[in-house]
């Protein structure tokens, strides 16, 4: 995947005819798909966790909508970003945590079943914490409507997981076996989108470019570092350190890009660090999951 979007964000920026034919205008609609793919193959025991290991949960959540969105505040005010990357990065910090990062840590020997659960509670709080959020960090500079971003996230992430928790229940057979193309196909809607956003940004990411991936990078970094150092000062064991590190540090960049989309059109560059996230992060994330992989459990 990593490398998917990584080709397809070069070519889009070096040659943005390539994928001006994805309109922006489409992201919605293509995060509803990512969503109802995760829908589909998001166990109900998945959950579980929640009620197994509620703690851990709990702090996983509360590092993801604290850690990340603070960071984000802080790193704009660092580099005094314009209004319309700000916007972007605010963002991306305020999303919940994205699907990647469960197969992070699965490749990080991390626990998987605690990153599953913190991924899907997290985007069952989205809803109601990502435009408080973004309101309390990013409403002093920018009009940020809370309750048309509520019901957006709603429609293009909690709508398409439910339909896609009653195709598996009402098809079980069949979503079995769609569980088989179904990473494979939201890694090419997730490739689309970062064409269609750096297509669409191409002029102005070739001058801002470099700034905006170091802003980026650094945020995804620090989320990875802070979420394991809270996790060793809370004594929990290196497995769940793990997942913690990784499901803090990696978002849901998709539904930053299609926020920033539907909420912010007139602000034109606040799509780029949510695009951007998506290469970093994928890439960041696999070079964390061998670091983590090779050190032994304490």
């Amino acid at each position: 995947m990593a490398v998917i979007v990584l080709l397809v964000a070069l070519v889009s920026l070096i040659e943005p005819s390539s994928f001006s034919w994805v309109k922006t205008k489409y992201i919605n609609w293509m995060l509803g798909i990512i969503m109802l793919c995760m829908g589909v193959s998001l166990k109900p025991s998945a959950f579980k966790i929640v009620f197994s290991h509620p703690k851990n949960v709990c702090i996983g959540c509360l590092s993801q909508f604290t850690v990340m969105p603070l960071l984000a505040w802080i790193l704009t005010k660092i580099f005094a970003l314009p209004p319309e990357l700000a916007i972007g990065v605010i963002l991306v910090g305020c999303c919940p945590g994205g699907t990647a990062s469960n197969v992070i840590t699965y490749l990080a020997k991390g626990d998987l079943a605690l990153s599953v659960g913190m991924t899907a509670v997290s985007t069952m709080l989205a809803p109601l914490l990502t435009p408080l959020i973004c309101w309390v960090l990013a409403g002093t500079f920018v009009n940020v409507d809370i309750v048309s971003m509520l019901l957006s996230i709603f429609q293009v992430v909690i709508i398409p997981i439910l339909i896609g928790f009653a195709l598996q229940y009402l098809f079980p057979r069949f979503t079995e076996r769609m569980n088989e193309v179904l990473p494979a196909l939201s890694s090419i809607v997730i490739a689309l989108i970062v064409g269609s956003v750096v297509s669409a940004n191409a002029q102005q990411l070739k001058t801002v470019g470099l700034t905006i991936l170091l802003v980026v990078a650094l945020h995804n970094l620090s989320g990875f570092g802070l979420g394991y150092l809270i996790g060793k000062l809370l004594k929990i064991p290196h497995e769940q350190r793990v997942a913690l590190s990784i499901e803090v540090g990696m978002q849901n960049s998709g539904l930053a890009c299609s926020l920033a989309t539907q909420h912010f059109s007139a602000l034109q560059m606040a799509t780029v660090p949510g695009a951007v996230f998506s290469v970093w992060h994928n890439i960041a994330g696999a070079v964390v999951a061998k670091i983590y992989s090779l050190r032994k459990s304490d």
